[in-house]
């Protein structure tokens, strides 16, 4: 194919798609009764917040098609610019150049044991807890960089006892042995109502990061997209997010 064809072929690709999004859009403002969405979410949204939006959503625009990906912050924000996702979930740092965001909430991540943990009524300081059989997220997890950047910056380096990719195998342990653990807050929340796991306390350092729905600058949302950023942003508001 020559240079000329090349080019012209790449504008009938983008003409193409940009009327089959005109067209899904045309649809989805009957009422709402087509869609799809394409949802990115890093690791601790993905799996313990959205999944309980979209089944919500779901139940006010049951013929919207929801498609979930549950990744890494990089990831989405990728996804977001090559246009493989329409709304993105995320914790923590992102690209604020490309991408817009509204603040969802607050996760804490924090050092949780079970009730029959010998320190589970006490109060703990951040420099004991350099010396405890601490588990963690594994390095490279962005739950393991915040809490090593909060030490770092009042001079701690916390070693862990060991290093877990998954926060259910971690939860596992702990309900299993006398361990402690730094995780996020949201990924225990029922264990946590159940009496289950509980928080011990850091008295001079409380770890927190803030939780962002985005979506792509200069991108218009579809009714679908909007409808479902209406009811996060409902959501969050009655959760004080």
């Amino acid at each position: 194919m020559t240079e000329a064809g090349s080019i012209l072929f790449e504008y009938a690709e983008r003409i193409f798609s940009l009327a089959d999004a005109a067209e899904g859009q045309m649809k989805e403002l009957v009422g709402l009764s087509a869609g799809h969405i394409k949802i990115g979410a890093s690791g601790t949204l993905g799996v313990y917040l959205v999944p309980d939006m979209i089944a919500r959503f779901s139940v006010s625009f049951p013929k919207v098609t929801v498609d979930l990906t549950v990744t890494n912050t990089k990831l989405v924000e990728a996804g977001l610019r090559d246009r493989a996702f329409t709304l993105g979930f995320i914790e923590g740092p992102f690209d604020d150049t490309i991408l817009h965001a509204r603040h969802i909430g607050t996760d804490e991540i924090a050092i949780i044991a079970a009730p029959e943990h010998p320190r589970a009524a006490s109060r703990l300081l951040s420099q004991e807890l350099t010396n405890q059989a601490v588990i963690m997220r594994e390095p490279g997890s962005g739950t393991r960089a915040i809490v090593e950047d909060a030490y770092s910056r009042v001079g701690l380096r916390i070693v862990p006892l060991m290093s877990v990719s998954n926060t259910e195998a971690i939860k596992r342990m702990l309900l299993a042995q006398h361990a402690l653990a730094y995780v996020s807050v949201l990924s225990v929340k029922d264990e946590l109502r159940r009496g289950e796991l509980t928080i011990i306390e850091v008295a001079d350092l409380r770890i927190e990061r803030p939780l962002y729905m985005v979506w792509t600058k200069g991108r218009a949302m579809s009714p679908s997209s909007k409808a479902l950023f209406d009811l996060v942003v409902a959501t969050a508001a009655a959760y004080g997010g």
